[in-house]
């Protein structure tokens, strides 16, 4: 059950000891984001029309704020964990590989909550202004 056993690989007790985990992360946030985007485009086929008050004030409500929060930080997550792989596969040099793999987690991090919080003040402002901001 070591390292170099089909088992252990299987089971991820591989040279990492967290490979399965990561994998399934990526397919929890797949289906996260496949289930959310359907909504998402639903919901905006739905919308009488697509001017900044209409949309501002269906986002300002609690289940779509809540779920285009959800949507944002899930995609921004499955992107983080794709191109981690990539990273990790095609860059050798461990010095440039911990450079890249840390801007990528502050890039990844800065647009989730440069995203959350745009959603957040739009679903505020458009409550507290009755649509338009």
């Amino acid at each position: 059950m070591g390292n170099g056993t089909s088992i252990g690989k299987v089971r991820g007790l591989g040279s990492a000891h967290e490979g399965a985990h990561h994998w399934l992360l990526q397919r929890f946030t797949a289906v996260g984001n496949l289930v959310l985007t359907l909504w998402f485009v639903t919901s905006i086929v739905l919308l009488p029309n697509l001017d900044y008050s209409t949309v501002a004030t269906w986002l300002a409500k609690p289940v779509p704020a809540t779920a285009m929060v959800l949507l944002v930080l899930s995609t921004f997550w499955h992107a983080r964990l794709g191109l981690q792989v990539l990273i990790e596969d095609y860059v050798h040099n461990s010095g440039t590989k911990f450079g890249v793999i840390t801007l990528l987690n502050l890039a990844t991090i800065g647009g989730g909550a440069f995203a959350v919080f745009s959603i957040v003040r739009l679903a505020l402002s458009a409550g507290v202004t009755g649509g338009a901001a």
